[in-house]
């Protein structure tokens, strides 16, 4: 593979920092320019690869599901569930209303 060497200028740097609202000194441009070439230089050599044979995923790994499967589970009865409720009406929860 070919090196690809692609150089950003002051002014690019400048730019970019602008429109991310950065204030920079002259050294982190300097910094940012070096870096930010490099880095497009790299994204320019994966560009460059042939990926015509790889399937698009939006994934490495094996589909799984996260969620559990559904078990029926003994719970409370509806007497328990309303024992220390501090106020009830009818088998239900009573609450103060919120809207009215």
């Amino acid at each position: 593979m070919s090196e690809n060497k692609i150089v950003l200028t002051r002014k690019q740097v400048e730019h970019v920092a602008e429109l991310a609202k950065l204030a920079l000194t002259d050294q982190e441009i300097e910094t940012y320019r070096e870096q930010l070439s490099a880095i497009l230089a790299h994204a320019a050599v994966l560009e460059s690869l042939d990926t015509e044979a790889i399937a698009p995923t939006a994934t490495v790994l094996p589909l799984r599901s996260i969620f559990r499967t559904d078990e029926v589970n003994a719970s409370l009865s509806q007497s328990d569930a309303l024992a220390n409720a501090p106020a009830k009406r009818d088998g239900y929860f009573r609450v103060k209303a919120i809207l009215e």
